[in-house]
């Protein structure tokens, strides 16, 4: 086990943001200065191409110009390794009603880790996202009348407002439909 690195994979249209805003996402979403003391949990970027460590290593000499140095680890991506289902969706998994629910529109699996209605679903059932915005895509994660208003309970409260960052806003605008039905 100690060989890995715990991480996920951003897949993502550059017409709708770019590399360099997901940077400034995943900069301001941890702390790059701080060391960690364990190659599974550490604070890693991994890049498939030349540009996007340009990209990276400029946004980094950026942030070292106004912080302490940047800790964080840059490296080329050489491979990619699908944790076991139990670890992916944890909040979702926890939360078997969804879950259940999912199932009914997903034939496998995997269709649902790969879903966006599953992240973002994940993410508001973690207390993530700003509240305007779940509530135009609450419609759109593939929830029943009963299961939304179950999830309105369970987040109320916990989103956050219009002027705070919400990285679940940077994906798939609430128009698109994150549900694709088998």
């Amino acid at each position: 086990m100690g060989d890995h690195t715990e991480s996920f994979q951003v897949d993502f249209d550059p017409s709708v943001i770019t590399f360099e805003t997901l940077l400034d996402i995943f900069w301001k979403s941890h702390d790059p200065s701080s060391r960690s003391g364990s190659l599974q949990y550490r604070n890693a970027v991994f890049t498939m191409n030349d540009d996007q460590k340009k990209a990276v290593q400029s946004s980094k000499e950026n942030l070292e110009k106004n912080k302490r140095a940047v800790k964080t680890a840059i490296e080329p991506l050489t491979g990619f390794t699908w944790a076991e289902d139990y670890h992916q969706k944890y909040t979702l998994r926890a939360n078997k009603a969804f879950m259940n629910e999912l199932k009914r529109h997903y034939a496998h699996e995997r269709d649902i880790e790969n879903s966006t209605a599953a992240a973002r679903l994940n993410a508001y059932l973690a207390g993530n996202g700003k509240a305007s915005l779940f509530e135009k895509e609450i419609g759109t994660l593939g929830l029943d009348e009963a299961h939304q208003k179950l999830l309105r309970e369970r987040v109320k409260g916990r989103l956050q407002k219009d002027e705070e960052v919400a990285p679940a806003e940077c994906g798939a605008g609430a128009e698109e439909s994150p549900v694709e039905k088998r």
